[in-house]
């Protein structure tokens, strides 16, 4: 008898699940009007079925986190590899979800023979032709938005990055590639997508420009991504407010790659002040109206490209290396429970 009681008593002290909760996730992002979306890995995607419940479970969209990308799909010229953006594509559409396409042009992950090649302008455009003729042609009517233009300006300045497409068909490589992907695929949205540009300062000004001289020549831009990889402790204030200026644009707006690195040793409390940020982004997203989603970049720590790229910080996002929820996961969901939307577009 005395037995039977104490392990009762364990199990009512034992935490209760947060998936039953959490799950509410997809619900309540629907109910605002917003995307709520994750990067997707294509070995887990393809092989562990855990991971796959927790993206099906938790968002209503997703992003190819690499495969995507000029080196991965067409890592000779002509040749081009569909197996991993079909995996990506067809999950999606197998389970209800919709796909955000990233990326078409970017100064990395290039193959060889584009790095290296040496390409005049019509050369360059031929290629940039093939490449989103293939790429977003084949996958017309199924992804309902692209990231066009991936990180135009330099990592911590107003000026544009001297990458291959700017130092061979100038400035206007930007509003060439808007043109030739909205001929290709009329119906998706396209858009920017920057970093450091979350908050205020010369880089979110420069963007701001070039944002609005694109509409002001009827450049068929229609939104900006802002990643949102955020250090913990600096996420910043003035969110919402940088984001509503870019909507007053006409422009949709979301947070695309959405992080919070943590240096290490990571305790009890960064991992509870985490959950307040991504409470707070995904507030700031509700509170203006033309954000569409937010995006978070990556499924679970254990995937997470943060450790590779900045040694010392590590539990970035809201499942931790065990695929075990987060705070971070409850913030999301105290987010969307308890705000309202504004008037919706």
């Amino acid at each position: 008898m005395v037995i039977f009681v104490v392990v009762t008593v364990l199990v009512l002290l034992l935490p209760g699940p947060v998936e039953e909760p959490s799950s509410e996730l997809p619900g309540l992002a629907e109910a605002h009007g917003i995307k709520l979306g994750v990067a997707v890995a294509v070995n887990p995607l393809a092989h562990d079925a855990v991971y796959r419940d927790l993206v099906t479970d938790h968002y209503t969209s997703v992003t190819a986190e690499n495969t995507m990308k000029w080196q991965h799909v067409q890592p000779e010229r002509y040749e081009f590899d569909w197996s991993g953006p079909d995996l990506v594509v067809d999950f999606a559409e197998d389970n209800g979800l919709s796909v955000r396409g990233h990326t078409l042009l970017w100064h990395n992950q290039q193959p060889d023979w584009l790095a290296q090649g040496f390409f005049d302008a019509d050369e360059l455009r031929a290629v940039m032709r093939e490449h989103t003729e293939a790429l977003l042609g084949r996958y017309e009517g199924r992804i309902d938005s692209w990231d066009v233009i991936n990180e135009p300006f330099e990592e911590n300045s107003p000026e544009l990055r001297e990458n291959l497409w700017y130092q061979t068909l100038g400035e206007d490589y930007i509003a060439e590639a808007l043109w030739l992907a909205h001929e290709v695929d009329p119906e998706a949205k396209l858009y920017i997508n920057e970093f450091n540009t979350e908050g205020g300062g010369e880089k979110a000004d420069a963007l701001y420009e070039l944002s609005s001289s694109l509409l002001e020549r009827g450049v068929p831009l229609h939104g900006i991504g802002f990643q949102g990889h955020f250090v913990h402790g600096n996420v910043p204030d003035d969110l919402a407010e940088n984001m509503q200026r870019f909507a007053d644009l006409g422009l949709d707006v979301e947070i695309s790659e959405l992080d919070v690195r943590i240096p290490e040793p990571v305790t009890p409390e960064d991992l509870a002040a985490q959950a307040d940020e991504y409470q707070y982004v995904l507030e700031s997203c509700l509170a203006v109206s033309r954000c569409v989603g937010v995006s978070v970049w990556g499924v679970t720590d254990a995937h997470s490209w943060i450790p590779e790229w900045f040694p010392g910080y590590t539990a970035a996002l809201p499942f931790d290396e065990d695929y075990a929820p987060k705070p971070a996961l409850g913030g999301m969901v105290e987010a969307l429970s308890r705000n309202s939307r504004r008037a919706k577009r």
